[in-house]
C-alpha cells in the first residue's frame, strides 16, 4: 500500500492511478489498507465477505500497479538502455514486449523501454471505464478475469527485473522494506486467487517460498 512510502520516494514512473474518494471501490481500498496493517497478509488479501470478486480484484490491481509504479520511480536512474539493454529477469529470462494491439509482434527491447510499454500499457486497461467501470452498478466485462491475469502476470515481471537487476540499488536507497512488504502483498494476492501461472513465477520462485514458509 502506498502508505509503506515516504515522501523521499514520492517520484513515480507514472502518474498514479486514484479511486475516486466516497466510491465503493475507494471504500474496499480503505479497507484493505485497515487489513494490511494488521500485519497479517495472508488474511489481508482474502476476498472480504459480501463481495463482489471482480471488484476486489480491480481494486488491487489498481493498487499494484500504484505501487510498482512507486518501486520503479525510485530506481528509473540506475535502469537505463546502458546498464538493461534487454529486459531480463536473471540470465536464464528474457521479455520481449507485444501487447496484440499497437505491437503484435514480440519486439526485443531495453528494459526502460519494455517496463514503460508495460506501465503504458496497463494505464491504458486501468483507464478504459469499459474494462475497469468505476461507477456503481456497471458490471464488469466478461473478459475482466482473463485481462486483470495479464495485467497482473506483466507486473509482476516488474518485480523480478527489479529484484534481479537492481537489488543492490534498492538496498542502497533502503527500500528493500518496501519492496519486499509489497511483493509478498503481490504474491499472497495473486495465490489467494490463482492469478498467475506457477511457470511465469519461475524468476522468483526462491523468494517466493521463502516469504510463503515465514508466513506458515
Amino acid at each position: 500500500m502506498s502508505f509503506l512510502f515516504g515522501s523521499r520516494s514520492s517520484k513515480t514512473f507514472k502518474p498514479k492511478k486514484n479511486i475516486p474518494e466516497g466510491s465503493h471501490q475507494y471504500e474496499l481500498l480503505k479497507h484493505a489498507e485497515a487489513t494490511l496493517g494488521s500485519g497479517n497478509l495472508r488474511q489481508a488479501v482474502m476476498l472480504p465477505e459480501g463481495e463482489d470478486l471482480n471488484e476486489w480484484i480491480a481494486v488491487n490491481t489498481v493498487d499494484f500497479f500504484n505501487q510498482i509504479n512507486m518501486l520503479y520511480g525510485t530506481i528509473t536512474e540506475f535502469c537505463t538502455e546502458v546498464s538493461c539493454p534487454v529486459m531480463s529477469a536473471g540470465p536464464r529470462y528474457e521479455y520481449h514486449w507485444a501487447d496484440g494491439t499497437n505491437i503484435k509482434k514480440p519486439i526485443k527491447c531495453s528494459a526502460p523501454k519494455y517496463i514503460d510499454y508495460l506501465m503504458t500499457w496497463v494505464q491504458d486497461q486501468l483507464d478504459d471505464e469499459t474494462l475497469f467501470p468505476s461507477k456503481i452498478g456497471v458490471p464488469f466485462p466478461k473478459n475482466f478475469m482473463s485481462v486483470a491475469k495479464t495485467i497482473l502476470k506483466r507486473l509482476f515481471r516488474v518485480y523480478a527485473h527489479i529484484y534481479h537487476q537492481h537489488f543492490d540499488s534498492v538496498m542502497r536507497l533502503q527500500e528493500e522494506a518496501h519492496l519486499n512488504t509489497s511483493f509478498k502483498h503481490f504474491i499472497f494476492f495473486v495465490q489467494e486467487f490463482n492469478l498467475i501461472d506457477r511457470r511465469e513465477l519461475a524468476p522468483l520462485q526462491e523468494l517466493i517460498e521463502k516469504l510463503g514458509s515465514k508466513d506458515r
